[in-house]
């Protein structure tokens, strides 16, 4: 489930690229949004099967809340990746020649766009960015978990419940963090920095991407 599915891992992986995360803010976002997603769905699934409610309409209301999700991944890759791509265009290098007093030409490169004002905006981002996709996250469900829950659910086995869901949200969570961090250490260490510049817009068409391939999956 977690393989199969991008959405799970390169958005944090992205980011945590982008904002210049560190490895325990990295596995903290992770592990918050991953415990998010998988317990949105328990409540959700355990509240269904104590009222009664059938598998197919629980599936039907899990796939309602993937659409929200990946549209929600679409929205905030497609703006986020606009406002990255726009950014670089501001951020492109300008060279100027200037002439010293002794004759001398002297080339001269730099940046138009006000640092000090991106310094704040850049700010704001990093606070923001992670609650985003946690909000997403809680939206996006755990196909296989409902369907598991109703067999130790239907016996009235409440270790086997609580055993089924915890092993569960231990191995997605585990798995996305192993992906998220080798794949983060990985980017790290690639020759990458001339792509800094565009390293927003790349962050935001990777997220779109995500969503995108996540709407397909739900539709098939």
């Amino acid at each position: 489930h977690t393989l199969l599915g991008p959405e799970h891992y390169l958005p944090f992986i992205a980011m945590s690229k982008d904002h210049h995360w560190s490895l325990r803010k990295t596995a903290m976002v992770t592990i918050i949004s991953g415990g998010g997603h998988v317990i949105s769905s328990v409540i959700l699934g355990l509240t269904g099967i104590g009222f009664g409610v059938a598998l197919t309409s629980l599936e039907a209301l899990q796939s309602f809340r993937g659409n929200i999700a990946a549209w929600a991944l679409m929205t905030f890759g497609l703006v986020y990746g606009t406002w990255g791509l726009r950014k670089s265009m501001r951020d492109r290098p300008h060279r100027h020649l200037h002439v010293h007093e002794n004759g001398q030409l002297h080339l001269h490169e730099h940046i138009h766009h006000n640092k000090h004002i991106h310094a704040h905006v850049a700010k704001r981002q990093q606070n923001i960015s992670p609650w985003i996709l946690f909000t997403i996250f809680l939206f996006g469900p755990c196909e296989p978990l409902i369907p598991l829950l109703m067999y130790p659910a239907a016996n009235n086995s409440l270790t086997g419940l609580i055993s089924l869901t915890a092993v569960f949200a231990a191995t997605t969570i585990i798995t996305m963090m192993t992906i998220v961090l080798l794949s983060t250490l990985g980017i790290k260490i690639l020759p990458v920095s001339k792509l800094d510049r565009y390293s927003h817009a790349l962050a935001g068409a990777t997220i779109l991407m995500c969503g995108a391939v996540s709407y397909t999956h739900l539709r098939a």
